[in-house]
C-alpha cells in the first residue's frame, strides 16, 4: 500500500504521515528533507541557492540516512529549501530516489508537495492536507519556539505566504491537489482528530468503501 500525502507548509501533513506509517508499519519518507538537505549542502559550501549545477550535484549525492533533522527543520532552511525546490532539474534529480522508496515490497508513506501528482500518481491512497494560512503560521511559530528559536509571528506568516506562492506557482511540479486525492482540512482539528480522519480515508480505500 502506497500512501501519498501532500499539502502546504505547516498543514500537519508530516505529523499525519508519521502517524500513519507507524500505525500501518510502513516506511516513511518526508520528501521535503531532500530539498532541505540539498539547500543545506549549498549553504555549507557557500554557494548560492540558485546555482543549478551545484544544486543538482548536491541532490544526486544525497543519502537518505544522512539527515540531521535538528539542522534541517529550522525556519531559514525551510525558506532555502523552497527556493531550491523550484529548480526543475533538482526536482528531476530527486524523482527516482523517491519512486524507488515508494516501490518497497511493504509499501510506503511519502509526504511532500507533488507525491500524488508526480512521484506516485498511482498511489493507493492520496490525501491533500491543508489548513488556513493563519493557523499554519501559528503552528510554525510554536514549532520553532519548541526548538529554542524566537520567531516573529508576522514574519512567519509572511514567509508562509511567500512559500505558498512559490510552491503553487513554480513551473515544475507545482503544489496542487491531485484530482483523486481526498482533502483534509486540519484548521480546526487537533492531531488526534486529524489522524483519525486520515486513517478513515485509508480504511475506506482498504475496504473499498
Amino acid at each position: 500500500m502506497i500512501i501519498a500525502i501532500d499539502g502546504p507548509a505547516a498543514s500537519g501533513k508530516g505529523t499525519i504521515a508519521r502517524r500513519l506509517a507507524s500505525f500501518y508499519n510502513l516506511p516513511h519518507l518526508d520528501t521535503g528533507l531532500l530539498y532541505r538537505a540539498t539547500a543545506q549542502g549549498l549553504l555549507a559550501a557557500d554557494l548560492p541557492l540558485h546555482d543549478e549545477e551545484h544544486a543538482v550535484a548536491m541532490a544526486r549525492g544525497l543519502a537518505l540516512t544522512d539527515f540531521d533533522e535538528n539542522l534541517l527543520r529550522g525556519a531559514h532552511m525551510g525558506e532555502a529549501a523552497s527556493i531550491v525546490a523550484a529548480i526543475p532539474s533538482v526536482r528531476e534529480a530527486l524523482v527516482q530516489v523517491q519512486r524507488e522508496f515508494a516501490q518497497r515490497k511493504s509499501g510506503a508513506v511519502l509526504d511532500g508537495r507533488d507525491i500524488g501528482t508526480i512521484i506516485c500518481p498511482h498511489a493507493d491512497v492520496k490525501i491533500f492536507v491543508t489548513a488556513s494560512r493563519e493557523v499554519r503560521a501559528m503552528r510554525r511559530v510554536l514549532e520553532l519556539q519548541s526548538r529554542g528559536e524566537a520567531p516573529d509571528p508576522e514574519t512567519v506568516l509572511a514567509d508562509i505566504a511567500r512559500r505558498d506562492a512559490r510552491d503553487a506557482g513554480r513551473t515544475s511540479a507545482p503544489l496542487r491537489q491531485a484530482d483523486d486525492a481526498r482533502m483534509l482540512d486540519t484548521s480546526d482539528l487537533d492531531i488526534e482528530a486529524a489522524f483519525s480522519a486520515a486513517r478513515a480515508f485509508v480504511e475506506a480505500v482498504r475496504h473499498k468503501v
